[in-house]
C-alpha cells in the first residue's frame, strides 16, 4: 500500500443555501488544483451544515483527474468531517471501481485537512 500527501488550492467555491431552517444546510461546488504526489484537478460537491461559529460538518464526493505517483487517470473519493468542542474528526474513502486509465483498481482511505490531502492507497 502506498501513502502520499499532496497540497491543493481551491480555485472555485460556489455556495448556495439548500435549507434556511436553523442550522442552515448548504451545497457547495468546489474546484481544486493539486500539486505534489497528486498533480491535477478535481471537482467536488459538498453538503454543509454550520450550527455555530466553531461547529460544522460536511460530506463530499470528489473526482480527481491527473497523475498520482506517476500514473495517469481519474478516481472518485468521498470524504467528510465534523468540527466541535472535542476537536475535528475526518474520514474518507476511494469509491471502489471508480478508477480509470492507469488508476483503474485504486482503493484506499482519504483524509482531508486545510489545503492538504493524505491518501493511503492500493493499486491492483
Amino acid at each position: 500500500m502506498g501513502r502520499m500527501e499532496a497540497k491543493f488550492t481551491i480555485t472555485r467555491w460556489d455556495e448556495t443555501t439548500v435549507d434556511e431552517t436553523a442550522p442552515k444546510i448548504g451545497r457547495v461546488a468546489v474546484d481544486k488544483q493539486y500539486s505534489g504526489s497528486m498533480e491535477g484537478t478535481s471537482t467536488a460537491e459538498l453538503t454543509t451544515c454550520q450550527p455555530a461559529e466553531a461547529q460544522a460538518g460536511y460530506v463530499a464526493t470528489e473526482r480527481f483527474t491527473g497523475v498520482l505517483d506517476g500514473r495517469t487517470g481519474s478516481f472518485v473519493f468521498q470524504h467528510g468531517g465534523v468540527v466541535g468542542a472535542a476537536g475535528a474528526e475526518r474520514f474518507g474513502h476511494v469509491v471502489p471501481g471508480s478508477g480509470t486509465g492507469e488508476l483503474a483498481g485504486i482503493s484506499g482511505a482519504v483524509r482531508m485537512a486545510h489545503e492538504l490531502i493524505e491518501l493511503d492507497y492500493r493499486l491492483d
